[in-house]
């Protein structure tokens, strides 16, 4: 019997701020046939290659858990009369892991129609988690690599002394940016990785800073927001990063973004505008 079943992936969020995150789980229901399963990996070496630093041990554990939780309450679920059918997965899936900040997070998948559960979980599974497990020998860079190629040329024309944080502060929102010079109007300078896991992360990222300058766009303070752009190193990206480029052109706010490979021309330029700006502050 063909019966409809609700899914959900479950991320491992590296970084709150950047939203970084990685596919490490799925979890599919069919509330016609009361049936629950879940399946997270056990292999986290690629998640030890995206992000420098973490607790694999610890990582593996809590989603080891997880899965039995769920297991078990699928299976609950097929030996209990009692049990609810019009439970939805989200409700089921927040009482073993709430729905709240921390690093791992069920994010809704979609819906379909199977004849067997158990063989569309591990379809899911592989296409979402196990898809992306293999060809990871680079290392991807977060922000602040891709702020240390900049700051290299910065230092080497004295620039980087001058850069100082800002919090713009708009109606609804508002967001500290940690390295601006004001000319006029507040150049902020903000390097934002793009060498990530895969298509999707890229575009998700790329979204997130189109919401954020949407969320600055009323402030009272004139401001310039300048992307120092890390592109990914993998060669088969480069078309989501090209789009990624695309989506940040539609940030309502004044904007620019700047290429590694134009970090000594962009300190060089700086350098000369913060030299104008200091001479004509001496004239008046």
């Amino acid at each position: 019997m063909r019966a409809k079943y609700t899914f959900s992936t479950l991320r491992y969020i590296y970084d709150p701020l950047t939203l970084e995150f990685v596919n490490v789980g799925i979890a599919i229901y069919s509330p016609d046939t009361k049936q629950l399963y879940a399946k997270c990996t056990q292999r986290y070496s690629r998640i030890s290659k995206l992000f420098l630093s973490f607790d694999g041990m610890r990582l593996r554990q809590t989603l080891r858990f997880i899965q039995d939780e769920l297991n078990d309450i699928g299976a609950d679920m097929i030996s209990s009369l009692e049990f609810n059918r019009a439970s939805s997965l989200h409700e089921i899936l927040n009482s073993v892991l709430p729905s709240d900040d921390s690093s791992l997070q069920f994010i809704k998948g979609g819906v379909g129609m199977t004849e067997n559960l158990t063989q569309t979980v591990e379809s899911l599974f592989g296409r979402y988690v196990e898809h992306y497990e293999n060809g990871l020998d680079v290392v991807k860079r977060g922000d602040d690599d891709v702020w240390r190629s900049f700051r290299s040329s910065l230092d080497k024309k004295s620039v980087t002394p001058r850069l100082l944080p800002k919090r713009i502060v708009a109606k609804d929102y508002e967001y500290e940016f940690q390295r601006s010079w004001k000319n006029g109007v507040w150049h902020l300078f903000e390097p934002v990785s793009f060498d990530l896991a895969d298509m999707t992360a890229i575009t998700e990222k790329a979204n997130r800073w189109v919401g954020r300058a949407v969320g600055l766009e009323d402030s009272q303070d004139r401001f310039k927001l300048v992307l120092l752009l890390g592109a990914p190193s993998d060669e088969r990206l480069r078309g989501a990063y090209v789009k990624a480029e695309n989506l940040l052109h539609k940030m309502p706010v004044p904007h620019e973004f700047v290429e590694e490979s134009e970090a000594d021309a962009f300190a060089r330029n700086l350098a000369i505008a913060m030299e104008a700006h200091d001479a004509n502050a001496a004239i008046g």
